[in-house]
């Protein structure tokens, strides 16, 4: 996959969802760039709300890979 393309996958993905991407996400690898849009895939309106809140507080400092949210995903993947 080309970065032009996987930068489609991402801006489509989040679209789809209605949220804002963190600028961060375009920098990992593209597994992991996959996780996050399988997490942001799987949030509730709660969580998404939650998100929003964060990303805007936080601004280019959030990291969604350090979020309680994404951690409690992960964890709950694992098992």
């Amino acid at each position: 996959m080309s970065q032009n393309d996987n930068k489609e996958n991402i801006d489509r993905n989040f679209g789809e969802c209605g949220l804002p991407i963190p600028i961060m996400v375009y920098n990992l690898a593209h597994e992991k760039q996959d996780e996050i849009i399988n997490y942001i895939k799987s949030m509730d309106e709660r969580d998404k709300k939650a998100y929003r809140i964060a990303l805007n507080h936080l601004g280019t400092s959030f990291n969604i890979c350090k979020s309680n949210g994404y951690k409690d995903w992960k964890k709950a993947q694992s098992k």
